[in-house]
């Protein structure tokens, strides 16, 4: 049992705990850990499983997947360079194309990067269907990339008859006000775009802001005809 010690007069008694009392807490807590040990270890094993598992996969798996990747698209992006699509697209029957890397290695950054050549590649072999398949599910968010998939979708739009949509990714690939080259280059194309589908003044607007925005670009020194030709200005 606990007992009472008397201290200076006025203060009140302290309560002394005595070995007993601390033996019967201390059971308590044993035997409250014995009955949900299995259920503690439990979550304990589950997080280092779940931690364990998130950085073996990172660093066993992954890492080495994105490097086999990176090699296997080595020889598509060189034959990208030389033209040779066909063989960007499905290899030379020794190294991989852009195609086989994508199903292969889907979720590695190289298998997203693959869907830009084929995307480019079926571009440049006149299919655009399928050059939308693979231009649109490319992300290249944050890089330069990107803005040159917009602009390859809006050509690939274009040439399936989708004015409307060309036009609307034009713009999303001029999106970089800092670059005086890729910006300029499909702003006109949405300018030019716009002419020729009969927008007269989105055109005009769209001249304009090349002239303005990106005034040294090559683009800017060829807009006053353009602007002259829908009555903007005249030309001396």
């Amino acid at each position: 049992m606990a007992n009472t010690t008397r201290t200076n007069p006025g203060e009140s008694p302290v309560k002394e705990v005595s070995v007993s009392d601390s033996e019967v807490t201390l059971r308590k807590m044993q035997s409250s850990f014995e009955k949900n040990q299995k259920a503690i270890i439990g979550v304990i094993v589950a997080v280092v499983v779940l931690v364990g598992g998130y950085f073996g996969y990172k660093y066993l798996v992954q890492a080495p997947n994105e490097e086999k990747a990176s090699a296997a698209l080595f020889s598509a992006e060189r034959w990208f360079e030389l033209d040779s699509l066909n063989y960007t697209l499905n290899g030379d029957g020794q190294h991989l194309g852009a195609l086989a890397v994508i199903k292969k290695y889907d979720g590695t950054k190289a298998g997203n990067l693959a869907r830009y050549y084929a995307g480019m590649a079926y571009l440049r072999t006149g299919d655009a269907a399928n050059a939308i398949k693979q231009l649109e599910k490319f992300d290249g968010a944050g890089t330069p990339l990107q803005f040159l998939a917009y602009g390859a979708l809006g050509d690939a739009y274009m040439d399936s008859k989708n004015t409307g949509k060309g036009i609307e990714l034009y713009k999303k690939a001029a999106g970089n006000d800092k670059d005086n080259f890729i910006s300029p280059l499909y702003l006109f194309r949405a300018a030019l775009a716009s002419e020729v589908s009969g927008k007269a003044d989105e055109a005009k607007k769209l001249y304009l802001e090349i002239k303005n925005k990106f005034p040294y670009s090559q683009q800017a020194r060829e807009v006053d005809k353009y602007l002259a030709r829908l009555g903007e200005l005249s030309i001396d």
